[in-house]
């Protein structure tokens, strides 16, 4: 595994090793995981925010640098009783929020364009969410609009031209539309902070990734979507969360 590039090979030889029920298993999934395939999607679960989150092939891995934007959006509203996870993808976002806000009860919604995010979702989801297949804010119920406490949007924002540079396990085994952000990386985001506004509460925080480098023309537009832009960076994780909040009438 090393020799293909597997940079903590010891560390998923163990974990490939504690996943095979035989000898001829182990070596099956050792020559997937030398081939490319994600760790995860071989093993069917990742590590997210101490949880453990099914993963399905055709699913986007949920990266540990997105545990930042959780710490942010639980830091920032703690008190948040509407959550809804936007390109939820296998919803890891959700379930870490479920899992961490203080309170009980939290509405919980979530949506995904892509139909296996949607199925892994609602494996992922605590007893009582909701998970819609759609596109952004289409498929969510109405009766949520100027309710939302916390919208988290994990949204695609690697630039068209640089997706060919992503790794390979990436670009060859997760949607090319939880990756691909547009020419400048801001296309999606840019249709989320059009239309946030309508669906927070007073107080209400949208909260999303980015890179360092994008930060200033996502700033922008949530600024021009009428919330006040604030950013956050984790050196620690080579996090950048960009959050909006809709200030009370």
């Amino acid at each position: 595994m090393r020799a293909a590039g597997c940079v903590f090979a010891e560390d998923e030889a163990r974990l490939l090793f504690s996943a095979a029920r035989t000898p001829d298993e182990l070596t099956a999934l050792v020559e997937r995981r030398a081939c490319g395939h994600p760790l995860e999607h071989i093993l069917g679960w990742a590590e997210f925010c101490g949880l453990r989150i099914a993963v399905e092939p055709g699913v986007f891995v949920p990266r540990r640098r997105t545990e930042f934007l959780v710490s942010r959006a639980v830091h920032t509203r703690p008190d948040a009783d509407v959550v809804v996870d936007l390109c939820c993808g296998s919803g890891a976002v959700g379930a870490a929020l479920a899992a961490s806000l203080p309170g009980r009860g939290t509405e919980l919604y979530a949506s995904d364009i892509e139909p296996a995010a949607v199925r892994c979702a609602r494996r992922n989801l605590p007893e009582g969410a909701r998970v819609f297949q759609g596109d952004l804010f289409e498929p969510l119920p109405g009766l949520l609009r100027g309710r939302v406490d916390i919208l988290a949007a994990n949204v695609p924002y690697v630039p068209t031209e640089e997706v060919g540079l992503l790794p390979a396990e990436a670009r060859m085994h997760e949607p090319l539309v939880a990756l691909d952000g547009g020419t400048d990386g801001l296309d999606v985001l840019r249709r989320v902070t059009a239309k946030a506004g309508e669906w927070l509460a007073p107080g209400g925080i949208l909260l999303f990734e980015t890179s360092e480098h994008q930060a200033a023309g996502a700033l922008a537009a949530v600024a021009e979507g009428g919330l006040e832009p604030a950013a956050a960076i984790c050196d620690e994780r080579y996090a950048t969360v960009v959050v909006g909040t809709k200030t009370a009438c």
